[in-house]
């Protein structure tokens, strides 16, 4: 793992990558004239950019200026202060052109030379019924696709959602207008985007996440036909990594044998906050309708089953104090159940009023932290090069680096 100089402060590349993803970056327009050609990297924010530091660390690549021009196109009084908020934040990261190569510069300083993941045209194209991959799909890191709100969400339709969440946002606002929400991505189109990551772009591994519904067996059977029709036309040989699910927590443990019997490699019903006034006001809906104990009781049911790691839940990383999130993310490696770790960017939408995302010393507490945690009770999350935002297989890399040496 390499070291970096941000002015007198070394850091080596997991504090890097939190400081990145929580302050954001502004990128010369020279970047993307010299480099969209040529790598995944994206103007549209229906994509998922991401860099890679020169020894590989994956980084969330979030454009500043152009996630304030996404938020001011965004036309309601929410946004508009979203908007005065974002613009206010500022970053000392930049992402220029230097010596014609792409770098990351602090406070015009270089801090690393960085790459971008391969081309690939994923993002141009459409499903047989006419779906277009941006904007249901995106490609993290380099071996991963994702899917986002494959079916909408009841938190946030019910006035309640979470308050760091995108697509939250979005199904909040329909309702509000007393708008339609939007349908269940199909099982086809799912499948055929697996597909086409896994056999045209080199992604060994897929997340399927919702929504949130009340109704379990709407929830499980959206699920069910999504792994149905995966294993049915997606090559296993090609997709060769893991099938995680996102789930809201089920009343009928026995879905989760279900899912495990049709493919998914692993399941998270994430609590996001450990801290329970924080999770009254950061996870409203999760707390209101499905409760801490439900999610608690399905990570338990799973790992208890299936076995230490088939469980997980994530923690968004800079929402709560340091000793409530070790209280939690204990909690549950104790029990064999993985805490994940997701890099809150405040940029995104403002949680308590005008909340700032932690420094350096935080990030370093939660980095030992989860590092401890997974060496102790061996613990390895998923994937194989790691994730846009989250950190955990970064500390997980580092630990085992440690451990070895």
């Amino acid at each position: 793992m390499n070291t970096y100089m941000l002015g007198k402060e070394q850091v080596d590349s997991i504090e890097l990558k939190c400081l990145v993803v929580s302050r954001g970056l502004k990128v010369s327009r020279e970047v993307y004239r010299r480099f969209s050609d040529l790598y995944r990297l994206n103007i549209s924010p229906l994509t998922c950019n991401c860099l890679l530091l020169s020894d590989g660390t994956i980084v969330q690549l979030t454009d500043m200026g152009f996630h304030l021009q996404y938020l001011g196109g965004m036309l309601s009084w929410d946004n508009l202060k979203l908007l005065k908020y974002a613009s206010q934040l500022g970053t000392p990261f930049t992402l220029e052109v230097v010596e014609d190569k792409p770098a990351l510069l602090y406070n015009g300083q270089l801090v690393d030379w960085v790459s971008f993941p391969p081309k690939t045209d994923f993002y141009r194209q459409k499903t047989a019924s006419g779906l277009p991959y941006a904007g249901n799909a995106v490609l993290q890191g380099l071996d991963w696709v994702a899917f986002q709100c494959l079916w909408p969400c009841e938190y946030a339709a019910s006035g309640k959602p979470c308050q760091f969440c995108f697509s939250g946002a979005d199904f909040e606002h329909l309702a509000n207008k007393n708008k339609p929400l939007p349908s269940a991505v199909s099982p086809a189109d799912v499948a055929e985007i697996v597909r086409y990551a896994a056999e045209r772009v080199g992604c060994s591994s897929v997340q399927i996440t919702g929504g949130s519904t009340f109704a379990g067996a709407e929830e499980a059977g959206h699920i069910r036909a999504y792994l149905k029709e995966i294993r049915r036309t997606v090559d296993r040989n090609k997709l060769n990594g893991e099938i995680l699910l996102y789930i809201t927590p089920p009343e009928d443990l026995d879905l989760i044998d279900e899912y495990f019997s049709l493919g998914a490699s692993r399941i998270a019903c994430s609590l996001e906050v450990w801290a329970p006034d924080r999770a009254a006001v950061i996870t409203p809906g999760k707390i209101a309708f499905t409760t801490r104990e439900r999610h608690l009781q399905a990570l338990e049911y799973t790992a208890e089953k299936f076995g230490p790691g088939s469980a997980f839940s994530n923690f968004i990383i800079g929402l709560e104090d340091f000793d409530t999130l070790k209280e939690g993310a204990s909690y549950l490696a104790q029990r064999g159940i993985i805490p994940t770790a997701s890099i809150w960017m405040p940029m995104g939408r403002p949680v308590m009023g005008t909340m700032q995302a932690p420094g350096l010393d935080y990030y370093r507490r939660v980095k030992e932290l989860f590092a401890e945690l997974y060496q102790t009770y061996h613990l390895e999350p998923a994937g194989c090069c790691g994730l846009n935002v989250c950190m955990e297989r970064d500390i997980w890399r580092y630990a085992a680096g440690d451990a070895m040496a």
